[in-house]
């Protein structure tokens, strides 16, 4: 990094308190959010949900939320109101620990009015150890391991450290030095290629806070390349900032390389949720920019290259139909006091359908890339008219943010963790509204193992894991998690899916069919399957899920 020398000096003088926390928040938040793609890209499987820096820049911005308008300057006081702003805004595993992180912190400078060596070094001990004991089963190579390192480094420096601006330069090497070990700590990620992308992800929130007191550019992120596949940009509609009117998309052909520090820097004057994808010599820009520079991306891009198509939207009314389409009425079972109310995370319309005729009281939005919040999950059953409540996540990256909610509501609350949709619908044929709390979701989570999962997906990258080959664009299956199949077609993909999952031993396959699958489609794989398992029962159900072609039931 470049230094202004005079900047930090005054950095070292100056007494760190809340305001200055707040503003290392903020510069956190925003060399985060410059970076979020690149964190989402270190997805182990090359499935198209890549969401780990979208759910840390959301918990984050909940944290900043909290405290943008508070004008204390004691260090306390703010710690406290980042840890409470991130523990409700927490979304996926990620978040769930960066909030725990963000409450061992505010343990350790509690009672203090600002910060000094031996305070900062005791916070960043604290966030290590609670966000340790949050964890059920802690796994090394992940962000865990990224501040458990980075909080020995800085209790290593404690005697030899002179002030605070030392130790968080301890910390954003350790932090660096742990993400790139974490491959060797974590077998899937080194077979995968990739290092851990909450360790990234901590380590970018811990570099922005650096930058900012050396003087360095926040808004030029570290440049990449994702694959045009693995561009998420329905997540950035859950980011639509004030004064971002227009989203522009743009395909391309440069005329020579395309200088991507150069491309990205002009393209920050114009706009924010800047992504670049590219595939087979075609680049495709994304942004988010006012009503006024709503052309200035497609002029620029025509002074350096070819353009072969442009898509242009009014985000407003995107957010609008978004609101609407999440609006429509659903019949949801009534609770009366007294009763069990079960809440459910559902990832599609159709699947949301099938949850409440089995007896669900409410549904929250939210799956694979659209994780909820700890706050999404509580607002679901807060005001229901009963204390009973039974949570299903039917996702493994939204198990904690579930049980943060339950430790944060007066209700009785029972998480019974579904890692999959199929599992959650098992579970509810096991839902008594009337019996008691923890005996029905004993008997709710004995029928998460009757049931088989299986996922139909297209592959964001070229990868080789469990000794299956992948090539980008091919049609991937997953079962109960693990790639088991790689294929050039769905029906291919998933026919395989099914001989591994050893479906003629079974008696029902459910197919769920995907936004961008349609009834036809799953009806004439029905037959398909039919002729090679005649004695299979197949059923086909919308499910409206993005993403996946298919999430499959095997029963």
């Amino acid at each position: 990094m470049a230094v202004d020398s005079a900047r930090v000096e005054k950095f070292r003088k100056m007494p760190i308190d809340g305001q200055s926390l707040k503003r290392l928040v903020d510069a956190g938040l925003t060399w985060l959010r410059t970076n979020q793609q690149t964190v989402n890209s270190l997805n182990v499987f090359p499935v198209p949900d890549g969401d780990t820096g979208t759910n840390m820049v959301l918990t984050l911005q909940s944290a900043w939320n909290e405290i943008k308008d508070m004008g204390t300057h004691n260090l306390s006081e703010m710690a406290a109101a980042v840890s409470k702003g991130a523990l409700m805004g927490a979304r996926g595993n990620s978040g769930v620990i960066m909030s725990q992180l963000w409450r061992g912190f505010s343990r350790g400078v509690h009672g203090k009015e600002t910060l000094d060596v031996q305070t900062l070094v005791k916070a960043f001990g604290e966030a290590r150890d609670t966000a340790y004991k949050g964890v059920v089963r802690p796994v090394e190579g992940t962000i865990l391991t990224v501040a458990k390192e980075t909080a020995f480094a800085t209790e290593a420096a404690l005697e030899s450290a002179k002030d605070v601006i030392d130790i968080f330069e301890v910390a954003v090497k350790a932090a660096d030095e742990a993400v790139q070990k974490t491959p060797d700590l974590l077998p899937v990620l080194k077979q995968a290629g990739v290092v851990d992308a909450g360790g990234k992800g901590l380590f970018f929130i811990l570099e922005g806070m650096l930058r900012h007191v050396y003087g360095e550019s926040l808004d030029t992120p570290t440049v990449s390349v994702q694959p045009l596949s693995s561009m998420q940009m329905q997540n950035a509609m859950e980011e639509v900032e004030e004064g971002q009117d227009y989203e522009v998309v743009v395909d391309f052909y440069p005329n020579g390389e395309l200088e991507l520090p150069k491309f990205y820097g002009r393209l920050e004057e114009m706009g924010t949720s800047i992504q670049v994808g590219e595939g087979e010599g075609m680049y495709r820009m994304h942004i988010h920019v006012p009503i006024e520079k709503r052309y200035e991306p497609i002029d620029y891009i025509m002074g350096i290259g070819t353009i072969s198509k442009v898509a242009m939207e009014n985000l407003l009314a995107q957010m609008n139909d978004l609101q609407k389409s999440k609006a429509s009425q659903i019949q949801f079972s009534a609770v009366e006091p007294g009763q069990i109310a079960v809440v459910v995370v559902s990832p599609g319309p159709g699947l949301s359908r099938i949850f409440a005729s089995l007896g669900v009281c409410a549904v929250v939005a939210g799956g694979q890339t659209m994780n909820p919040s700890t706050q999404d999950i509580l607002n679901a059953f807060e005001n229901l008219p009963t204390d009973k409540v039974i949570i299903l996540p039917n996702n493994k990256n939204i198990i904690m943010a579930a049980n943060q909610a339950k430790e944060v509501t007066v209700k009785k609350v029972a998480v019974v963790s579904s890692r999959t949709v199929p599992q959650g619908l098992a579970a509810m044929l096991s839902f008594n509204p009337d019996g008691e709390l923890d005996p029905v979701a004993e008997k709710m989570t004995k029928a998460l193992s009757a049931v088989k999962t299986g996922e139909i997906t297209v592959a964001t990258r070229s990868v080789e894991i469990d000794n299956v080959v992948v090539k980008e664009g091919q049609v991937i299956a997953l079962l109960d998690g693990k790639l088991v199949a790689s294929s050039d077609s769905v029906e291919h993909g998933v026919m395989d899916l099914l001989e591994k999952a050893n479906a003629g031993e079974h008696e029902l396959v459910t197919l769920f069919f995907g936004e961008n699958m349609t009834h036809v489609e799953a009806n004439r794989l029905k037959d398909v399957i039919g002729r090679k398992y005649p004695s299979l029962e197949i059923e086909v159900q919308e499910g409206g899920q993005p993403h996946y072609q298919f999430i499959i039931s095997i029963e």
